[in-house]
C-alpha cells in the first residue's frame, strides 16, 4: 500500500527541511551544531507538524549515528531500557552516541523520564524528545536540565506555500498529473500553521477527482472540506493559551477580543462550565467591589448554562463577557487577602486583642475577654481602639481603588498604604 503524500514528503536532508530557520537557516545554532558534529539532548518544543520527528530523523542521517524511536503513547519503562541496552550495546569506541528519539516525551511518566537520566548522563545515548506541550511543565527537572530546548514555530505562508507545490513537482504520483494550485487561501487556512495536515487535505481534495488535469482553487477545497476543523486542543497548550488570552482580554476591558478567544473555545468544544468558572473568578478577582453586580451576573450565567447547555448557553456567555469586559476593574479585595495572608503565613498566630475575645464563661471575663468592647451600633469608636492584633496595629490591607462603586467606598474609608509587597498582578 502506498504511504500517504504527507510521508513521501518527508524531507530527508537539511536543505530539504522547509522551515525554522532560526534553528537550521545559514549559520543557525542548531545547523552549525550538526555540521560540527556536536549535538546535546535536545528537547523539541512546538505544534504538530512543524517537522520535529523529521528533524530528529535528519539530525541522525547526517551524523550517521544510530537511530532510535520511541512513541511515548505506547512505550514503558521496559521499551526505554531495552531501547538503551541496544544502543549501548552498538557504540563503538570514538563514534558518536547513538540517537534515542521519544515522540510526545510529554506523555511519559516520572518513572519512565527518571529511567533515561543514567544514559543520557553517562553518554549511552543523545536523547532527542518531541512535545507539543511546554517542557517546563511537562519533563522533569533533572532531564530538563541536562537537555537544551528548541521551540519550533507554525510554519508561515511562504514554508506552507513551498510544501504544497514541493509536493506537485516532486511527487511521482502527482508529478504524474497536470495538477495547478490557482488559489492558495483555503488550503492555508484548514492546514492552520501544520505541514502534515497541509498535505493531507492536499491529498484529500486531489483524490476526490478521477480527472487528470485539475486546477484546485478555494471552492474546491471548501467543498471538500466543507467546514474548518478548529485547531483547539483542550487539555494541551491551546487550551492553556486561549483561556489565558480570554481572561487577560476581559481583564484589559476588551469586549472584542474577549468574544473572539470565546467564540474559539466554544467552537473548539471547550466545557462551558470551565468558562462559566473562570467568568465567576474574573468577577470576584477583577472586577470586585468596583461593580459587585458582576459577580451576580456571572453565577447567574453559570447556573442559566447548567440549566439549558449549548448551543443557546453561548447568548447567556457572550453577555456575561461582555458584561464583565466592559466593567470597572478593581482587584482590591484579591490584592487584600493575599496581603493579608501572607502577614499570617510571616507572623503567624498573633495574640487576638482581649477586648474582642470571646467570653462564654465567668473566669474568661475575669481576666479581662471581652473588657472594653464598644459596641458600634451604640458607641461611637475613639482613634486609639483597634482591631488588629498589637503587632500590626495601623496596618493595612484593603486599600479600594477610586473607580465605580468602590469610589464610593474609598472616600469613606482609611487612607493610606499596607507594609510589604502590594505589586498588581
Amino acid at each position: 500500500m502506498n504511504p500517504p503524500l504527507a510521508e513521501r514528503m518527508r524531507p530527508r536532508t537539511l536543505d530539504d527541511y522547509v522551515g525554522q530557520q532560526h534553528l537550521v537557516g545559514k549559520d543557525a545554532v542548531l545547523r552549525s551544531s550538526i555540521q560540527k558534529g556536536q549535538i546535546p539532548s535536545i528537547i523539541f518544543w512546538g505544534p504538530p507538524g512543524v517537522g520535529k520527528t523529521t528533524l530528529a530523523q535528519i539530525i541522525a542521517k547526517e551524523l550517521k549515528r544510530p537511530f532510535y524511536l520511541l512513541s511515548a503513547i505506547n512505550s514503558g519503562v521496559k521499551d526505554v531500557r531495552a531501547a538503551i541496552k541496544k544502543a549501548e550495546s552498538q557504540r563503538f569506541f570514538n563514534q558518536g552516541s547513538p540517537i534515542l528519539f521519544i515522540d510526545e516525551i510529554h506523555r511519559f511518566s516520572k518513572s519512565q523520564q527518571d529511567s533515561l537520566l543514567g544514559a543520557v548522563e553517562k553518554g549511552i545515548i543523545t536523547l532527542i524528545g518531541a512535545t507539543t506541550e511546554n517542557p517546563s511543565f511537562e519533563v522533569i527537572s533533572a532531564l530538563l536540565s541536562r537537555c537544551q530546548v528548541y521551540v519550533l514555530e507554525h510554519l508561515g505562508r511562504e514554508d506552507l506555500v513551498s510544501i504544497a507545490n514541493n509536493a506537485l513537482t516532486r511527487d511521482t504520483e502527482l508529478r504524474a498529473r497536470e495538477i495547478q494550485i490557482s488559489e492558495y487561501e483555503a488550503l492555508l487556512k484548514y492546514s492552520n500553521g501544520d505541514a502534515r495536515r497541509l498535505l493531507n487535505v492536499l491529498e484529500l481534495v486531489l483524490n476526490q477527482s478521477e480527472e487528470n488535469k485539475i486546477t484546485l482553487d478555494n471552492d474546491m477545497v471548501e467543498h471538500v472540506i466543507q467546514k474548518n476543523l478548529v485547531l483547539y486542543d483542550k487539555t494541551g497548550e491551546q487550551h492553556y493559551d486561549t483561556i489565558s488570552a480570554f481572561i487577560k482580554s476581559v481583564r484589559g476591558s476588551d469586549p472584542d477580543a474577549a468574544i473572539y478567544y470565546l467564540a474559539r473555545m466554544i467552537e473548539g468544544g471547550e466545557d462551558p462550565i470551565f468558562i462559566c468558572r473562570r467568568l465567576i473568578i474574573l468577577a470576584a478577582e477583577d472586577i470586585g467591589l468596583a461593580n459587585p453586580n458582576a459577580l451576580l451576573m456571572a453565577n447567574a450565567c453559570f447556573d442559566a448554562v447548567q440549566k439549558i447547555g449549548l448551543p443557546e448557553g453561548r447568548i447567556l456567555m457572550a453577555e456575561a463577557t461582555i458584561y464583565l469586559a466592559t466593567s470597572p476593574k478593581s482587584n482590591s479585595a484579591y490584592m487584600a487577602i493575599g496581603a493579608a495572608m501572607q502577614e499570617v503565613s510571616k507572623s503567624g498566630n498573633l495574640s487576638i486583642p482581649l477586648h474582642l475575645r470571646n467570653a462564654p464563661t465567668s473566669l474568661m471575663k475575669d481576666i479581662g475577654y471581652g473588657k472594653g468592647y464598644i459596641y458600634t451600633h451604640e458607641e461611637s469608636v475613639p482613634d486609639t481602639y483597634h482591631y488588629l492584633p498589637s503587632e500590626l496595629k495601623g496596618r493595612r490591607f484593603y486599600v479600594p481603588k477610586s473607580v465605580g462603586n468602590e469610589g464610593r467606598i474609598a472616600q469613606k474609608a482609611h487612607s493610606g498604604t499596607p507594609e510589604g509587597p502590594r505589586k498588581e498582578e
